[in-house]
């Protein structure tokens, strides 16, 4: 591991302010609480200087604990890679197939997306994660992926050593009571048998850290399926869409993003494609989604003032309940001004709004989550469908 402060590259010292958000404070919490407990539990369970296998389990939890941080924060301060500000493609004539972002004041390579959160046009953008606050992407997909598959496992671990050692202070106690309970360690047969103090407080401490080793295991390895499956979508308007990214097999796909030397392939900007395939097959599918997507779009006219709140308590106890479950914008709205809504849940719509000066150079659209019951149809599209057809992103 003694590459670990070279592979982590900090721009400057402010991205240690990285840590200071909700995600990354509990990712950090519920490792430190699992990893803790499982190495205190496992010297009450499974001695590890007296027997080659405590010693492998314990040598076992250590290394889980480290490649699991090791791969966090190379996913956090690592991050996606950028696309460089003002970058055009080398063929002028090219820039037909790809979209303008005025933010960075450069084209929109292949697979990349602007993330609201970074301020950035990312590449190879998957999404931008909360709990490693900072977007996955081109560098950091290997990193995270890794951490991903790696805390499940360790949290398995875990589990059984807490699970092992609450049967031994409950089953194979010597002297009961909560205060001081002596451990039979026979079921390692070790001798001398340590007396080990084991008292209500520790006994609660084991059972809230397998809660979160199972609950850990259950909803990471979750993400990890569904970020290990290649989540290619799109809908097609009248016509057959070939994802250009995929290679036709999936040890070609796996090398794409995993290497021995850490580094993906490649720059970024320009993939391999699959046979038959352009360069840009999936930018000028980008564009027509993005035209379709202004064709389904449905004006309203704001009748309720909305303050921009995550969890309006004024909006009805269901809008309350059903705010969207992502770090995507609210938007603040006043009474009188025009929102093109573009999806939407129930109680919730997503849209923007042209502010008067969004033609103003470093100016841009107003995007966000608003509640359904701030907003009504424009008469004019009173009879449009709502809501449209999901939309669905291309990576």
């Amino acid at each position: 591991m003694g590459t670990f402060c070279s592979v982590i590259k900090f721009e400057n010292l402010q991205e240690l302010r990285r840590l200071c958000h909700w995600g990354p404070i509990i990712a950090l919490g519920v490792i430190a609480m699992c990893s803790t407990m499982a190495m205190i539990d496992s010297v009450l369970w499974y001695w590890p200087l007296h027997t080659t296998g405590g010693s492998v389990n314990f040598i076992m939890l250590i290394n889980w604990t480290i490649m699991i941080l090791y791969n966090y924060f190379n996913a956090m301060f690592m991050g996606p890679g950028f696309v460089p500000w003002g970058w055009k493609p080398e063929n002028s004539q090219d820039t037909i197939y790809l979209q303008y972002c005025k933010v960075c004041r450069a084209y929109k390579a292949p697979r990349s997306h602007h993330c609201r959160k970074c301020n950035r046009c990312v590449m190879k953008m998957d999404h931008h994660c909360p709990w490693i606050n900072n977007c996955c992407g081109y560098q950091n997909h290997a990193s995270f992926t890794l951490f991903l598959l790696l805390a499940p496992l360790g949290c398995l671990h875990a589990a059984f050593i807490f699970l092992m050692t609450m049967y031994t202070q409950l089953h194979h106690r010597l002297s009961f009571g909560w205060n001081t309970v002596k451990i039979d360690m026979s079921a390692a047969r070790r001798d001398p048998l340590p007396i080990i103090p084991f008292g209500l407080a520790a006994f609660a401490a084991t059972l809230f850290a397998l809660g979160l080793a199972i609950g850990t295991t259950i909803a990471v390895g979750m993400l990890f399926f569904i970020q290990a499956k290649d989540r290619i979508q799109y809908y097609q308007l009248n016509e057959v869409f070939v994802f250009p990214y995929d290679l036709g097999s999936r040890w070609r796909n796996f090398k794409q993003v995993f290497t021995w030397s850490g580094a993906p392939e490649g720059d970024g900007l320009e993939w391999p494609l699959r046979e038959g395939c352009h360069q840009y097959s999936l930018t000028i599918e980008q564009l027509k989604q993005k035209a379709d997507k202004r064709v389904r779009s449905v004006r309203y006219k704001v009748i309720e003032d909305y303050s921009g709140t995550c969890c309006p308590l004024n909006k009805g106890i269901r809008t309350f309940f059903t705010s969207p479950c992502t770090e995507e914008p609210r938007m603040r709205l006043q009474k009188g001004e025009f929102v093109l809504a573009t999806r939407g849940l129930r109680y919730w719509l997503y849209g923007d709004k042209i502010p008067e000066d969004a033609f103003v150079e470093g100016v841009s659209r107003l995007r966000g989550w608003f509640p359904r019951k701030c907003v009504e149809k424009c008469p004019c599209d009173a009879e449009a469908d709502w809501p449209p057809e999901g939309e669905k992103k291309t990576r």
